[in-house]
């Protein structure tokens, strides 16, 4: 319980500090990859919450006190209920039958009762239980605390998961034998589609700025991820909900195209979207785990350009200097910077160190480790293989192009087990949770960013999915 607490704060505080990030202009290309939209919708900020003409809620729920946290959920429920009787049969066969049984729990109190065969105490949480056909939350926290600090529609975001599990067994996309992590893969991508719903304006209770809005429900889905899994738990990586990635990932095919989409996700399609990254932590020696994570010092940072000087193996090498950035055309940005004139990285280590800080749930911390920092490096190293390619560096388009080419790297460094330094299972989880607080990976040379942290995402899928001739078509 204290730890999703922790984490939900944590979320709340990076969201607004990525809140004072500076955007860039820029001239839209494709709408899936404009700079400027959000899975096709423009991307601005904006009121996100409860609707002021919103109807009251309407279902009846078992145990509920009748409070804020109850009224919220049920609300959610009735939206999304509406939005699958107006969108089911474009989906799937057969017909919906909305979810009428609900409950409410508390679970900081010891009383609180069994649901679907498990205790509820201490356990804060939101399920759909098969059995009794019965969608459930907890009301003591993790309502009121989503609430409080991802907002209203965070909250339908997240029963929307729930009514995910419903519609499965309504529409027969899963079976005894089909494992935990499809189950919640296709619920989180079915979520996905109502988020669009709402985003599009079209829900009668919520509303959802692409913006600051989408960006909190997207952290609320990083916050509630798998925990990175050592060799021995191999097993557990199809019994869990998924990596930060794998969770964000789902939910942006339903966002971006659909229920039907939601439907074909199993084990071979989850299988190709990780690719070959890593899941796992190394062990050391002696059996024991590696953490993950190394110190941020000039010496790292000196071995990370050597590794990225072999995989992208330029023409000419950028240089490397940790003095103060001087730079005729170009704008420093924090922790580091690219200069085009000198073809220089200028890196301040103090800075980068306290960005790649390891910390969590339990440091009361959303997520960041290394790779938060070291990615950021990598994307100023993208952005001087991007000029001597020749590309402008200063628009909206090239900052997604360079969250692009740094996935490419990325990957690389997952890949190869014999460069001095490589990815580990968490570090792509890192860079994602960067990606969606400050924005740097995907931030042109002047260090500006675009609005939402939903594309800056997308253009870093792409390069951990393709290679740099993807990025250099994709994003002109």
């Amino acid at each position: 319980m204290g730890s999703l607490k922790a984490a939900l704060i944590a979320a709340s505080v990076a969201l607004l500090l990525a809140g004072c990030a500076s955007t860039t202009p820029g001239v839209a290309v494709s709408p899936l990859y404009d700079p400027f939209r959000a899975g096709g919708l423009p991307a601005e900020d904006g009121p996100s919450g409860i609707r002021e003409d919103s109807p009251a809620p309407q279902g009846q729920v078992k145990g509920g006190d009748g409070g804020d946290a109850d009224k919220l959920a049920t609300l959610g429920v009735d939206d999304v209920a509406e939005f699958w009787e107006k969108n089911y049969s474009d989906a799937f066969d057969g017909s919906f039958t909305p979810v009428q049984d609900l409950e409410s729990y508390n679970s900081e109190s010891p009383s609180s009762p069994e649901i679907c065969g498990g205790e509820t105490y201490d356990n804060p949480n939101a399920l759909f239980c098969p059995p009794d056909h019965l969608i459930a939350w907890d009301r003591g926290v993790l309502v009121p605390l989503g609430q409080q600090f991802f907002g209203d529609t965070s909250i339908a975001a997240l029963l929307a998961h729930e009514y995910g599990h419903a519609v499965q067994d309504m529409a027969q996309l899963v079976d005894e034998n089909t494992t935990t992590l499809v189950s919640e893969q296709q619920a989180d991508c079915l979520a996905g589609t109502y988020i669009r719903w709402v985003a599009e304006g079209k829900s009668p209770r919520f509303r959802l700025s692409t913006g600051d809005g989408l960006n909190h429900v997207l952290a609320g889905v990083l916050t509630l991820r798998d925990p990175t899994y050592v060799a021995d738990d191999a097993p557990y990586l199809e019994q869990g909900h998924g990596t930060a990635l794998d969770r964000i990932s789902a939910f942006q095919i339903g966002f971006t195209s659909g229920a039907s989409e939601c439907g074909k996700i199993d084990m071979d399609e989850i299988t190709e979207r990780r690719g070959d990254l890593p899941l796992t932590l190394p062990e050391e020696n002696g059996g024991d785990p590696t953490s993950g994570d190394v110190e941020i010092t000039r010496d790292v940072v000196t071995s990370l350009v050597d590794v990225l000087g072999t995989v992208f193996q330029p023409a000419e090498a950028p240089k490397l200097s940790f003095d103060p950035p001087e730079c005729s055309d170009a704008k420093p940005s924090p922790a580091a910077s690219y200069c085009p004139q000198s073809n220089t990285i200028f890196v301040d280590v103090p800075t980068l160190a306290e960005m790649g800080r390891p910390s969590d749930r339990e440091d009361y911390t959303l997520l960041q480790g290394d790779n938060t920092a070291l990615s950021v490096v990598t994307s100023r190293y993208a952005l001087a293989i991007e000029h001597e390619r020749g590309v402008p560096l200063d628009s909206a388009t090239a900052a997604l192009r360079t969250a692009c080419v740094t996935g490419v790297a990325q990957r690389a460094m997952s890949e190869n087990a014999g460069l001095a330094l490589t990815l580990t299972a968490g570090d792509l989880d890192e860079a994602v949770a960067g990606l969606l607080t400050n924005g740097m990976v995907a931030s042109n040379v002047n260090g500006e960013t675009v609005p939402a942290g939903f594309t800056r995402i997308v253009a870093f899928r792409s390069g951990l999915g393709g290679d740099a001739d993807l990025c250099y078509n994709r994003f002109k």
